[in-house]
């Protein structure tokens, strides 16, 4: 599976891969899990908000945030699509904002940063 997992990640940073295909089953209570799926669901190129999530799933921005910053497989589980409501906000992933800047220029899915 981690064979599987590295193929699919240089595919995406290639360009290649638009959605990954892993059997995922990160840690985390209900709230995390539901924060998780949802970011799963943001289409490659595209964005959301922390608040976007929040109403979606009857919390607030913090507590989303919080999971997002919980995440513990980045890229994979696309966290670097989730941005403030007037910036990009942080990313759990190595290099912090930097990689999520990357990520998303990658994507197109931030056009002003392009």
């Amino acid at each position: 599976m981690l064979k599987e997992a590295g193929r699919q990640v240089l595919a995406y940073l290639d360009g290649r891969l638009k959605e990954f295909d892993l059997p995922l089953a990160p840690g985390g209570g209900a709230l995390h899990q539901a924060v998780f799926r949802k970011m799963q669901a943001i289409p490659y190129g595209q964005t959301r908000t922390y608040g976007d999530l929040a109403r979606d799933l009857g919390t607030y921005g913090q507590p989303v945030g919080q999971a997002c910053g919980a995440n513990p497989i980045p890229i994979v589980i696309p966290c670097h699509r989730i941005l403030s409501a007037n910036g990009l906000g942080g990313y759990s992933g190595a290099s912090g904002t930097e990689t999520k800047i990357a990520l998303l220029k990658l994507e197109g899915g931030f056009p002003f940063l392009l």
